[in-house]
């Protein structure tokens, strides 16, 4: 096959696109160019996509003996990824980029593009599996749950998730690591990326302020309806959130508060106690099924955050909808997430978050 293997610059993508080599295949490497800041560098980046990283997965291509190519995908990732977040905390809710940037970038984007340049499929340094199964290609788990990044890979189609290969599924980090030393990769021990990969700085508020400029409301008490304190804007704040939250505590008892709902179209943020932030009814809209999609009732595990633990639950899908009834309450759950649906290790599908409730 002929293959495109995405080259993020670190160590996972160098050892996939090295497997991928050892089994055959026709190998390309690309790194995507997805910032318009491109002299980036990494002592100014916790991030990836830096200048240094489009080096360092050059060097690991030339070892390798592969073409290699950059591909600017800058303006897409602009409108379909950073333009999205924005939006959505603009809106009151909380989005997880990195889906996006799966759903729209790498697995559309990149996709696309390599399809019509005649290639195969993509391989990337994610960490899960691809099985084959009954009724076709499944998506589940990786071996190494620590590393399991199959929750921001729940975006994808039956038929993305045909052209799609992961060959570190079967390995651990450390495995990963060794095997890249092996090959003699001088990104062996190159530390992992972390944040937000366009908010080098992880101030994610900083960044949304920049955009969205103050917008001064109130603070809220859930319960009482009295004002506790000021913001600067509702987009600054994430429902299950604690800190920086600027509370006059003189009018609290001693309880700590956290955010129970952004009212972004009053531009106010309803803080409450910890008995608030449970809930064990999330709905669900923008459904994108793995492969083929359950009907009626089924039993499921759910997962809404990227590290979050797997809940039992019972999924029941209706049109263009999904209402998943967790079996215990979970805290801190907020509209825009993702809640990404589990049979076993297997990958059924994922929706975007867009309400919670209580079960009466």
């Amino acid at each position: 096959m002929r293959v495109v293997a995405a080259m993020s610059g670190g160590v996972d993508s160098a050892v996939a696109a090295a497997r991928m080599l050892d089994a055959g295949h026709e190998v390309v490497g690309v790194h995507l160019a997805l910032s318009r800041s491109a002299a980036t560098l990494r002592e100014s980046a916790r991030g990836c996509c830096t200048l240094e990283d489009a080096g360092d997965a050059r060097r690991v291509a030339d070892r390798l003996g592969i073409p290699f190519y950059v591909w600017d995908l800058a303006a897409r990732f602009e409108r379909d990824v950073v333009e999205d977040f924005v939006a959505e905390y603009a809106a009151g809710r909380t989005p997880n980029p990195c889906l996006r940037c799966n759903e729209k970038i790498k697995f559309a984007g990149l996709l696309d593009k390599a399809l019509a340049l005649g290639f195969d499929t993509v391989a990337t340094g994610h960490y899960a599996r691809v099985v084959e199964g009954p009724a076709g290609r499944e998506l589940h788990r990786a071996v190494d749950t620590a590393k399991d990044q199959s929750y921001v890979l729940g975006v994808l189609d039956a038929g993305q998730l045909a052209r799609a290969f992961f060959p570190l599924g079967d390995l651990t980090k450390p495995q990963v690591r060794e095997e890249a030393a092996e090959r003699g990769f001088s990104v062996a021990r190159k530390p992992d990326s972390h944040d937000i990969c366009f908010i080098p700085d992880g101030d994610t508020r900083g960044f949304l302020g920049r955009r969205l400029g103050e917008r001064p409301g109130e603070l809220v008490d859930a319960v009482s309806g009295e004002v506790v304190g000021e913001h600067a804007g509702a987009h600054g704040f994430t429902v299950g959130q604690r800190r920086g939250l600027g509370i006059d505590r003189s009018r609290l008892d001693g309880d700590p508060r956290y955010v129970v709902e952004v009212d972004a179209p009053r531009n106010r943020v309803l803080v409450g106690t910890a008995d608030l932030l449970g809930v064990d009814v999330v709905e669900g809209a923008h459904l994108r099924w793995c492969g083929p999609a359950p009907t009626g009732e089924v039993a499921v595990g759910a997962q809404v955050r990227a590290h979050g633990e797997e809940v039992p639950a019972t999924a029941a899908v209706d049109g263009d909808a999904v209402r998943v009834r967790l079996e215990r309450r979970l805290r801190g759950v907020a509209p825009g997430q993702s809640v990404v649906l589990y049979d076993g290790t297997r990958v059924v599908g994922s929706a975007t978050i867009t309400g919670t409730s209580r079960a009466a």
